[in-house]
């Protein structure tokens, strides 16, 4: 069991945040946790026995993923009301962001079982904080679609949102979402990238959408990893209706309307000049 505490609640769950990828990163108290729970409730036992070998640590272990967490959720409450602590963690970083865990935790709270943070690595927080990217507001989205149309949907939705934006992408994806990103926003995103947090290639890219893609362009290596992807979005005044006239024709020109008409729309919805809206409809057909 976890060494007792004056405020320790036997039946609890906690939810432990394991490394990113230095296991340095693994704090004192999760490590204590994890070795004195009496289960832990895992993303991928296989990953987690892995991490726990590495610390010489015994545990009971099961599942709980996106495709089982539902039903784990009666027999995590059963254990619990047993008097049983247990431990949910993740393949790497904070469960529950972007990773299994909202079912099991909101039900265990709505039926009254304690739920503990044992508080350790993030990926959204590595990167924020060493992105040189305003930090007192931040939107974090997840992963974004994988399919383009969904995907420049989202980034279009985002046209309003204040501080810096923050999400996920993979090494297949990342490429094409900067590409989208561009079509969206043209080079008015100022972009900083984190790849591979805390391992041995931990890389910072900056710039526009076209700079970026540049930089993938100029070494393929850059695109390799898991990374972390933030924007700023706080355009020119001056831009905004430049910027709103790209997002309608971005919509429209999906569609597979022809330009003028495309541009003749857009003029409509934002009192734009037709002969502007042509060029530039033309400019984003183009890229």
């Amino acid at each position: 069991m976890v060494s007792h505490t004056s405020d320790e609640v036997r039946g609890s769950l906690y939810i432990v945040a394991t490394p990113i990828g230095n296991l340095d990163d693994f704090t004192k108290r999760a490590e204590q946790t994890l070795r004195n729970v009496d289960y832990i409730a895992a993303e991928d036992t296989r990953h987690t026995r892995r991490l726990l070998n590495h610390f010489g640590i015994e545990a009971k272990l099961f599942s709980v993923h996106d495709h089982n967490e539902k039903d784990k959720a009666e027999y995590v409450a059963s254990l619990l009301s047993e008097g049983k602590n247990l431990a949910l963690v993740s393949d790497a970083g904070t469960p529950l962001i972007s990773d299994p865990g909202y079912h099991l935790v909101s039900s265990l709270r709505a039926l009254g079982h304690k739920v503990v943070p044992v508080p350790g690595s993030c990926a959204v927080v590595a990167a924020l904080c060493a992105s040189g990217l305003a930090t007192d507001q931040f939107f974090f989205a997840g992963f974004v679609p994988a399919k383009s149309k969904a995907r420049r949907d989202v980034f279009t939705s985002w046209a309003k949102q204040a501080g810096t934006v923050v999400f996920y992408e993979s090494t297949h994806r990342i490429y094409d979402s900067i590409g989208d990103l561009q079509v969206v926003y043209g080079d008015q995103a100022n972009l900083v990238l984190a790849r591979e947090i805390t391992k041995t290639f931990e890389t910072f890219l900056s710039g526009s959408p076209s700079q970026v893609l540049q930089q993938f362009d100029e070494d393929a290596n850059q695109m390799k990893g898991e990374f972390v992807v933030m924007l700023n979005l706080s355009l020119p005044e001056e831009d905004e209706s430049l910027q709103e006239a790209r997002r309608v024709l971005t919509l429209l020109l999906e569609e597979s309307l022809p330009l003028k008409q495309a541009a003749a729309i857009a003029a409509k919805f934002t009192g734009g000049k037709k002969n502007q809206l042509y060029k530039l409809a033309l400019e984003m057909q183009q890229d």
